[in-house]
C-alpha cells in the first residue's frame, strides 16, 4: 500500500471542497429548488468558506484536531440539514483519526465509516430514502472492496467517488421518504438529491487530493 496521509494532505483536500462547492453552489441550490429550501449550495458554500478561513488562521498539530474543527465549524456555520449532518461526518472522521500514524488506506476507510455513522446516528437515513446516504453508502462498499482487493489510497478513493456518483444518478427517480423533500411525496420523483450531489463533489475531491 504504501501511502499515507498528511496533514497537509487533508488540508488540501478541505480548500479543494470549498472550491469545487463555491463553484457548484448555484448548481446545488438550483437541484435543492425542485425538492427543497433552495439552500444547499450557499450552506455548503459558507460552511467550506469558513472552513477555510479557519485553515488561513489556526495552526494544527494533527490531521484529527483539523478535521474535528473543520466538523465543528459546519456545526455552528450552516443552517438546515446539511450543517449538523456534514459536521457530524467531519467531526467522527478526524475523532478516528486520533492517535493513528502512519494514516493509510486501512485508516482512512475506518474514518470514513466512522463519519456516515455519525451521519446515520442524527439523519437516520435508509438507503431508497432519497438523502446524500444513497451517495455515501454505495461509497463504502465500493472502497472496502477495492481495499479488499488490495488497491491503494486513491484506487480505493476513485473506486468510492464513482460508485457515490451512480448513487447520486440513482436518486433521480426515487420518491423521498426523508426531509423537506419528503412533503412532496412522487412530485419529489425525477429529481436529483442535492445532498447526494454534495457527497459526490465532497469524494471526488477526497480522490484527487488525499493520495
Amino acid at each position: 500500500m504504501g501511502e499515507e496521509v498528511t496533514i497537509d494532505n487533508f488540508s488540501n483536500w478541505l480548500r479543494d471542497c470549498a472550491s469545487v462547492l463555491h463553484e457548484n453552489a448555484a448548481y446545488l441550490t438550483e437541484l435543492d429548488s425542485a425538492i427543497g429550501d433552495a439552500d444547499h449550495g450557499a450552506n455548503m458554500d459558507r460552511g467550506f468558506q469558513a472552513i477555510v478561513t479557519v485553515l488561513d488562521e489556526t495552526p494544527f498539530d494533527s490531521p484529527d484536531e483539523l478535521l474535528r474543527k473543520s466538523g465543528m465549524t459546519l456545526v455552528s456555520k450552516v443552517g438546515g440539514a446539511s450543517g449538523p449532518l456534514y459536521g457530524t461526518f467531519f467531526l467522527r472522521f478526524g475523532t478516528a483519526l486520533a492517535g493513528v500514524t502512519p494514516i493509510t488506506a486501512e485508516a482512512v476507510g475506518k474514518a470514513l465509516h466512522a463519519g456516515v455513522e455519525g451521519v446515520l446516528a442524527r439523519g437516520k437515513p435508509e438507503r431508497g430514502d432519497k438523502t446524500m446516504y444513497d451517495a455515501w453508502a454505495p461509497a463504502l462498499d465500493a472502497y472496502d472492496a477495492a481495499v479488499a482487493g488490495g488497491a491503494g489510497l486513491a484506487a480505493a478513493l476513485t473506486a468510492a467517488a464513482d460508485a457515490s456518483a451512480i448513487g447520486r444518478d440513482e436518486t433521480i427517480p426515487m420518491v423521498a421518504r426523508k426531509g423537506r423533500a419528503s412533503y412532496l411525496g412522487e412530485r419529489s420523483a425525477g429529481h436529483q438529491d442535492p445532498g447526494a450531489t454534495s457527497t459526490t463533489l465532497i469524494l471526488e475531491s477526497a480522490a484527487r487530493t488525499l493520495p
